[in-house]
């Protein structure tokens, strides 16, 4: 029901009326508490919320408790409703009940608002609004009884007509506050929501006994709940299961242990997916069972449903049917390509080849009891005696795939003996053929069942669902039973859609890699395996070793097979991905200039997309309304039909356009992106001056009035000809009628009323009206004179427009004008006495003066919207240029175009706000910064540049706009902007970093597009016609303007001045914004700015409230923890303390993040819920579109609804540099088209983070909106995208609709990003929630969700192991000799294309994975050339470079947070990246992902160049290892490319300097490892403490390989005089122990020498340099040792040395407390010693030549040149004169 109808009085007559005199906390009266939205305790508050019927009857219907049982020992007062007897009964806290209960009323509030049509009686609870929400929050309550078997204790009946009545109503009331208070109060336990059906459960039973008026039979007493009395809920039901849970995280110590040692949060949630809880956990929880007993009893409960176990073999468990795919075709390919012929169905023809492909099925078996192994080997933990089926399937499995092994080996075996002995396929080798295929089909037989089931879904899903026992038992074999991952799959023409996408690709990659990686190995492979007489450089350990080499050729190309899927994959889903872009009709309005062209329809547009559709109670969603808004969506988009043509100046439609574009404009103001001169060009102005026509913005009417001009001049027509022409085009007939018009009401109106020349100035433009409305103008008047006339009119208006007006240019200006209109401009001319007659001459006789001499009046200058609209008709009259580069600001720009075009694509259609989905806004803040101080400011760095000099430059035209608004507010003197202006400045530089006062400016336009749009949907047109009067007194003025100061809430600005009252009311219902400040109550206590700059974001937004964790310390030391909301109450001008609910224990159990959000959860309102980070933005434009986007979760998106609504992203930082530029691309390809395909129409997209959208009501009951488990969820935001899944939701993307995103900036930002990101990859690849989803999605969203999630970091890592594989392979067959023997023997043609092959893969592989999604999403929204250009110079900028680095970080932290752990949250700070960082910096950061690696395949490369029969052609040397080199060289050099003043010379040495000194430095137990190298070193290594015995061993196994490069260069040596012997290998080793002896004896001399008697040290040093000096020269003499040995043993032994430190690292627990151990430290400080000046060298080179350092500056800052940043400058410290 419409504002309009609602009653203006609250009622008086209800229950409770009398609130005011008690108080719902405490349970006592007398207190006058704050509320939050609705002031629920006092219904006579004089609230506009209160004056909703709805509302009434929501809280009506809450005090129906009249013949209820009262709660017994409690005095009981008129007023409580049903929350407060459940919180009597069942001991919730006082403000728990307050807080549900403001909760509960907006629900069902909101629900009766959207009821359509609407309840008879309005001020009655509709009883379906109580039960749709009670069935939607308590779906999974239900769910899990099902499951369990178990009888819902919810006792109401389904029918229809039954559970309309009065008590059935009333219990559905009961339910559901039951269950939200139960879920306000639970905590942590939120996070396992199958514990809170437990809970749930039972007290569910105990309402139900005390409804049905059970007597208890110990007591002989009406029934009371099992636990009851004051805080009963909290100590006796959630501080029991809170213990249980911090015990097990305290054993964890910090995430540390082993997963499989402890229970998390999914263990603890996952026990009671089991019956077996009822009768071990009791009701009351009985705290003796083993669930509570403490992590180091031997009764304690163990791992439940799955065991996180730290191997690489996850990623074959969790997908292994892609591996079984992947392997079994290979194995096929390889078997046909051997047979040599062209195209592989020629030799299928061949019966034997037929065979030997059908021996696959011995590998599928293999593979199928390696996965059994597996089973057994990660799991076996969660064997008991209440789990005994599970080992005896995982038993059973492992046997039955070792049977089919047995079965298909011996039957494969059969066939070729019959074969053999027969010499032909005889009748008797078929039938054992056949037998081998009969086998065959029953292996098969479950996969053409999973088939069948693909075809039809609704089958599928029907079975996993079900909860009969005989569906149990026919699928016990085939997957365990789990409470989620039940029916997911999806409908038909969803899976046809993804499924035809992997057909295709799968099709592809397997013809690729047949033809182009293995058929080309068959015929070197075949060659290789036939050589005999090797001729080996080394001693062969083995022999055969030229199988060997086969191996070492195919395994780089195996690895590529296995990880190309990642680039068919990229390939397709950006084909696809455009695809879908271009029907969603995405960069349809690109720029300012496509803006132009669908200007007219804009309106329109707006009207259909923004305004609530006109029906009262229209069907939504059916086919006939489909149909419609799809016609109509054409004729918008294509302007077809007159309706979409022209818009009347005097409909409403352009009205409200005209309300809503000004306000969008008028924002743009208050953000300073546009200028005062550009409002005026961009505005919308309304009616006025008689303009007949709508006033289209300046920037449209651009040079229009000239070309008609030039039309009157040139062409010689008629009237109705000329008129034709003109009306072409929309924008020149509005442009020629509104100068018309305008010139003619000023005229008329600067010349005096009353005088003859007021007179005459009416009678010419009666003639001109008259000879336009019969259509003679170009017959009465000669147009050529028109431009004549035209440039008169410009003198007039310069001289009206000046500060300063000389009347007597105005009367000579005017003269003129009347001169040409009188003599010049008639085609008949006219003598005086007609011109007397006609009235065109003064009457007067013997008249000297000048005509208009005293007729002149013109406004008084303080008339702002007078010479307001004489400078939009100067602007007409004048403008020549085309106006494209209006506005200036290229985000203001980008906003419009985007917010235009969107008006053009598919969305729903807006209800009105009244009627729309209410909705909260959470962000997570913990101690970043809200505002930057003046300090912050104004500091300088090493260059002397200061934050606000930086963002001067970067934003100059911003800071312009802004300095200039200033100066329109009333400040006099610049100086002031340091005092009374300072906080405008600083609210200024906030807006453009990553601060929360950004976040809060850009939640609250939500808020104010509410207000706005609840006033246009109540508006009447008289409204919005006077609205628009009012307002056209606002607007800039260059002297005076209009557009107001506004403070954070704008609540002065634009349509608010036309609110009646009711607008705010309607905008809180439906929105509020909470702010999860964890620590806010500390930094109060502390006096910390940020506590008093939250405050005020607080006092200037109302709809703003702050959530934080109190620490309350009692008497007896013990801290007490609560969850308080606070806002900021405007009547008694303080914050003020809405609720405090009490919490368990301390909140941050598990992961930070997750745990705050979880907090303030239940702080927040309405139905959905949007998740935004403390980095991001949000646009007025858009904000307008927010109830579009949630009347989403109305329609079916596939099978399901949407449960989370993916947002797109815009990332806001990609300006600051180009290395910020390359981030931002790389990130907005991703979370467009990336996001684009997930979601359409592979159907997997997750939830990546911030800003999507979520059902908040299906989320309170499923675990809220991420999980928490310490580090096995460091990346909580995509384990909600899981959840969601695996619990049957439904996850879509909309691109209509934008939210801004910051992102890091500076290269070490990034990195740490990324490696926080590839560690939470890390860990989901152990998760439960990765496995279970990829054995219950099917085989082809398997494939999709592999490879945008675990398998696309996998992948990546392959990419460089594969350049190790081809290096370390290479390396072996160069040393060994056999690379000589097959380049002698083998065609060498084929070799040389193997290595082709492989190279054209890593190149693909290096650029195609960023570069082609960014390329295409570019040119469908930029244009193709714009892509091209931006790519190319993207490469200029070496962005190459950037993206292999990243994939060296990526590969780093997600390989070794698998084998070792070590994930954690990297705090990247987010802050402007100008400053130089160190080299000691860099080296900390990268030294273990990237220098030492890059070293050892640099070493690799040169080796190979010296002794590779292959690379003494350097051309295929070049060509064979070119992509290696460039990894190498971007690994060492893009921290310092990218790192300002990187090659500065003084900055360089510096640098080298500080290295050394850290490097020495000899620190105490406090030092940091900023300070000490070698509490960095512990540092690096801490995780091989952590790692399990696995992750030990393969350390240490992979570190062998540094042994290789002394086993093959000690042979090349010339002592070894080409023997081959061991005993040269064996010998070798006494240089490495005399090497080390020189060691001890030089650091034992040091030690003891060094300080006290110093030529003792001198004298020892120069003894062990003499003995090396003579051994050289006995071995030159007396061996065939030559100088160049030494050289190359470098090369031998340093490695070696290498190799044996980080073997020490491994088994430092065995040697710590040894002498070895000191040795091992001091050998390591001087291998990062050499390794530092190996990566200093080239960067010192470089700073030394002159040039490289502007041009890396130029590199670095260049997109910041495009826009007016003198970098150059600013980092050579140059400061300009600015001064403010």
């Amino acid at each position: 029901m419409s504002q309009r109808h609602r009653s203006t009085t609250p009622p008086v007559h209800l229950a409770g009326a009398a609130g005011g005199e008690w108080e719902r906390g405490n349970y006592e009266a007398g207190e006058d508490v704050a509320y939050n939205i609705i002031p629920v305790n006092s219904l006579l508050a004089d609230h506009p919320a209160l004056r909703f019927p709805e509302v009434r009857a929501a809280m009506a219907a809450l005090q129906g408790l009249d013949d209820l049982r009262k709660p017994p020992f409690l005095p009981w007062r008129e007023g409580y409703d049903i929350l407060d007897w459940l919180g009597f009964f069942f001991g919730f806290q006082r403000d728990n009940v307050r807080n549900q209960r403001e909760h509960f009323v907006l629900l069902l509030a909101n629900a009766q608002m959207r009821i359509q049509p609407p309840p008879d009686n309005i001020d009655a609870l509709d009883p379906n609004v109580s039960r749709r929400l009670r069935r939607k929050l308590l779906r999974n309550y239900d769910a899990w009884c099902s499951y369990l078997g178990r009888k819902s204790n919810i006792w109401i009946s389904d029918n229809h007509q039954a559970s309309a009545s009065a008590s059935n109503s009333r219990r559905e009331l009961l339910y559901t506050a039951l269950y939200l208070l139960v879920w306000g109060e639970a905590g942590n336990l939120r996070f396992i929501p199958e514990c809170l059906c437990y809970i749930f459960h039972h007290m569910a039973m105990d309402l139900n006994r005390i409804l049905e008026n059970y007597i208890d039979e110990a007591t002989g007493r009406p029934s009371i709940p099992a636990v009851s009395g004051e805080d009963a809920f909290l100590t006796r039901v959630v501080k029991p299961i809170y213990n249980t849970i911090k015990a097990e995280i305290e054993a964890s110590r910090g995430g540390t242990t082993p997963h499989s040692a402890w229970r998390n949060y999914d263990d603890i949630n996952e026990y009671f997916w089991s019956g077996d809880c009822f009768n071990r956990l009791r009701w009351p929880l009985d705290l003796s069972k083993s669930f509570f007993a403490a992590p180091n009893s031997p009764h304690r409960v163990g791992k439940t449903g799955f065991v996180e176990q730290r191997s690489f073999w996850n990623l074959f468990r969790s997908f292994d049917r892609l591996w079984i795919m992947l392997f079994l075709y290979l194995h096929a390919a390889v078997v046909i390509a051997w047979e040599g012929e062209d195209y592989p169905w020629q030799k299928l023809q061949n019966r034997d080849v037929q065979v030997r492909v059908l021996s696959l099925f011995i590998t599928w078996a293999l593979l199928r009891f390696l996965q059994s192994i597996l089973d057994v080997g990660t799991q076996y933990s969660l064997v008991s005696r209440a789990t005994m089926r599970l080992g005896v399937r995982m038993l059973l499995k492992s046997i039955a795939a070792a049977g089919w092994t047995a079965v298909f080996s011996i039957l494969y075996s059969m066939i070729w003996e019959q074969r053999n002995r027969d010499r032909w396929w005889s009748e008797a080798a078929e039938q054992r053929l056949l037998n081998y295929l009969e086998a065959a089909g029953v292996f098969l037989l479950p996969e053409l069942i999973s088939i069948f089931l693909f075809i039809v879904p609704w089958i599928r899903n029907f079975l996993e669902k079900t909860n009969w026992r005989i569906m149990h038992m026919l699928t016990w074999w085939f997957q365990s039973r789990v409470f989620v991952g039940r029916g997911l799959r999806e409908g038909v023409v969803d899976n046809l859609k993804y499924a035809l996408f992997w057909i295709v690709l799968l099709a592809v990659k397997f013809i690729f890699s047949y033809f182009f990686q293995i058929k080309p190995l068959v015929s070197p492979t075949k060659a290789i395996y036939k050589l005999d007489d090797v001729d080996y450089q080394w001693h062969e350990l083995f022999n055969k070793t030229n199988r060997t080499a086969i191996f070492v050729i195919w395994l780089p190309v195996v690895l590529v097979y296995l990880m190309d899927i990642s680039i068919w994959y990229s390939i397709f889903s950006s084909l696809v991905g455009a695809l879908v872009g271009l029907f969603s009709h995405i960069g349809e309005i690109r720029n300012m200039q496509q803006l132009r062209l669908r200007f007219h329809f804009f309106a329109s547009a707006m009207q259909f997309n923004l305004m609530p559709e006109e029906q009262l109670f229209r069907d939504r969603g059916t086919l006939r309304s489909k149909f419609n808004d799809a016609i109509h969506r054409i004729k918008l988009r294509y302007g077809f039909g007159r309706p979409f043509r022209k818009i009347d100046s005097n409909q409403a439609e352009a009205k409200r356009f005209a309300l809503i574009w000004n306000e969008i404009i008028v924002t743009f103001r208050e953000e300073d992106i546009i200028s005062d001169n550009e409002v005026e060009l961009l505005e919308l102005p309304p009616t006025c001056w008689n303009i007949r026509v709508i006033r289209w913005p300046c920037f449209l009417l651009c040079n229009e009035l000239l070309l008609a001009l030039r039309q009157a001049k040139e062409l010689v027509a008629s009237d109705r000809r000329h008129w034709r022409k003109i009306c072409k085009s929309e924008y020149r007939r509005c442009a020629v009628i509104e100068a018309y018009d305008s010139i003619k009401y000023l005229l008329l109106e600067i010349v005096k009323r009353e005088t003859e020349e007021h007179k005459i100035v009416s009678q010419i433009f009666f003639g001109f009206d008259d000879a336009i409305k019969v259509g003679k103008l170009s017959e009465e008047y000669k147009l050529p004179v028109l431009p004549a006339l035209h440039s008169k009119l410009i003198v007039l208006l310069d001289q009206l427009l000046k500060p300063r007006k000389d009347l007597s240019r105005v009367v000579i200006a005017l003269q003129s004008l009347y001169d040409i209109a009188i003599r010049d401009l008639p085609t008949a001319k006219r003598n005086m006495e007609q011109l007397k007659q006609e009235g065109l001459v003064p009457i007067r006789h013997g008249a000297s003066d000048l005509l208009f001499e005293n007729a002149i009046k013109l406004p008084d200058a303080n008339n702002t919207k007078f010479y307001r609209q004489l400078r939009r008709l100067h602007t007409i009259l004048t403008s020549r240029d085309s106006m494209n580069n209006v506005p200036k600001n290229l985000e203001a720009q980008r906003r419009i175009a985007f917010f235009s075009n969107s008006l053009f694509m598919n969305m729903p259609r807006a209800p009105q706000v009244e009627k729309m989905l209410s909705f909260s806004v959470l962000t997570p803040y913990y101690n970043e910064e809200v505002m930057f101080s003046k300090e912050q400011l104004l500091i300088e760095n090493e260059d002397g540049v200061s934050t606000l000099f930086y963002l001067q430059k970067i934003y100059n035209d911003e800071w312009a706009n802004f300095f200039e608004r200033m100066c329109r507010e009333g400040m006099v003197d610049e100086s002031e902007i340091w005092s009374k202006r300072l906080k405008d400045l600083r609210l200024w530089a906030s807006y453009r970093g990553q601060t929360l006062s950004r976040t809060v400016r850009g939640m609250m336009y939500y808020y104010k597009a509410l207000k706005i749009l609840t006033f246009l949907d109540f508006a009447s047109e008289i409204d919005i016609k006077e609205g628009s009067s009012e307002l056209s007194v606002l607007g800039s003025s260059k002297k005076n303007g209009a557009v107001d100061s506004v403070n954070l809430s704008r609540a002065n600005s634009g349509v608010s001045l036309l609110f009646k009252g009711h607008e705010y009311a309607t905008a809180l219902m439906k929105y509020n914004y909470v702010v999860a400040s964890q620590i806010y109550g500390q930094q109060k206590a502390r006096k910390d700015p940020r506590a008093e700059e939250i405050l005020y974001l607080m006092k200037n937004n109302e709809a703003l409230r702050v959530a934080y964790v109190d620490e309350v310390h009692t008497r007896g030391e013990e801290a007490e923890y609560y969850s308080v909301l606070v806002k900021y109450d405007h009547h008694l001008q303080k914050e003020v303390e809405i609720y405090r609910i009490r919490l368990p224990g301390p909140l941050k159990l598990g992961e930070g993040k997750p745990e705050n959000q979880n907090h303030a959860l239940i702080f927040t309102r309405g139905d959905a819920l949007q998740t935004i980070d403390m980095n991001q933005d949000n646009y007025f434009e858009e904000a307008l579109k927010m109830r579009n986007l949630l009347e989403e979760f109305t329609y079916y998106h596939g099978a399901r609804k949407p449960t989370i609504l993916g947002v797109r992203e815009h990332i806001f930082t990609g300006s600051v540099s180009s290395l910020a530029w390359f981030m931002s691309a790389q990130e907005s390809s991703f979370v467009t088209l990336g996001q684009r395909v997930l979601a359409n129409p592979l159907k997997v997209r997750m939830h990546y983070g911030h800003p999507d959208v979520f059902d908040r009501i299906w989320f309170s009951s499923r675990g809220g909106i991420s999980k928490a488990s310490r580090v096995i969820n460091i990346s909580e935001d995509i384990f909600a995208g899981f959840n969601c899944t695996l619990r049957g939701g439904n996850v879509t993307h909309h691109e209509y609709i934008q939210v801004g995103k910051g992102r890091d900036v500076g290269l070490n930002q990034i990195s740490m990003f990324e490696a926080k990101v590839a560690s939470g990859n890390g860990e989901q690849a152990l998760s439960r929630d990765v496995y279970r989803l990829g054995h219950r999605l099917d085989f082809f969203r398997m494939l999709s969700f592999y490879s945008t999630t675990v398998g696309f970091y996998f992948n990546t890592m392959l990419v460089i192991l594969t350049v190790y594989a081809f290096l370390w392979g290479r390396l072996y067959l160069a040393l060994s000799g056999l690379e000589d023997t097959i380049q002698k023997n083998v065609d060498s043609i084929s070799n040389s294309a193997l290595s082709t092959i492989l190279n054209q893969q890593f190149i693909i592989q290096l650029g195609l994975f960023t570069a082609l999604p960014m390329i295409v999403e570019n040119s469908l929204e930029e244009g193709f050339l714009g892509a091209t250009w931006d790519f190319l110079t993207m490469q200029l900028q070496l962005a190459s470079v950037f993206y292999t680095f990243s994939m060296g970080t990526r590969t780093h932290y997600f390989g070794r947070t698998i084998l070792h752990g070590g994930a954690k949250y990297r705090a990247t700070g987010r802050g402007f990246v100008v400053q130089h960082k160190t080299f000691c910096e860099n080296y900390r950061l990268y030294a273990r992902s990237h220098f030492v690696k890059a070293i050892e395949l640099g070493a690799i490369l040169i080796i190979y160049a010296f002794y590779s029969a292959i690379a003494k052609d350097t051309i295929v040397y070049i060509v064979m290892t070119i992509s290696a080199w460039f990894l190498v060289v971007s690994w060492i050099m893009a921290p310092f490319v990218f790192n300002p003043s990187g090659f500065d010379w003084l900055k360089t040495v510096y640098d080298f300097d500080e290295f050394m000194s850290w490097i020495w430095y000899r620190g105490g137990i406090f030092a940091k490892s900023e300070q000490s190298w070698k509490k960095w070193w512990e540092e690096e290594h801490v995780h091989l403490r952590t790692t399990g015995l696995w992750g030990k061993v393969s350390e240490i196994v992979l570190n062998l390989r540094f042994l290789v490069f002394q086993y093959g260069i000690v042979y090349q040596l010339h002592i070894a005089d080409g023997s081959t012997s061991i005993l040269v290998y064996l010998l070798s080793w006494i240089y490495v122990l005399v090497a080390f002896g020189i060691f001890l004896v030089i650091d034992f001399a040091r030690d003891k020498y060094a300080a006290k008697k110093h030529i003792y040290y001198r004298t020892v040093q120069a003894l062990i340099i003499m003995l090396v000096i003579l051994l050289i020269v006995m071995l030159l003499t007396f061996t065939n040792f030559h100088i160049n040995d030494i050289f190359t043993s470098f090369l031998a032994f340093i490695p070696t040395g290498w190799g044996l430190v980080l073997i020490a690292q491994v088994m430092k627990p065995l040697i710590e407390n040894t002498v070895i151990w000191e040795t091992v430290v001091a050998v390591a400080r001087l291998y990062d010693m050499m390794f530092g000046i190996i990566v200093m060298a080239p960067v010192a080179l470089l700073s030394w030549l002159p040039g490289f350092q502007s041009m890396q500056t130029r590199i670095l800052f260049n997109e910041a040149f495009s826009r007016g940043l003198q970098i150059s400058r600013i980092i050579a410290g140059k400061r300009s004169n600015f001064d403010l």
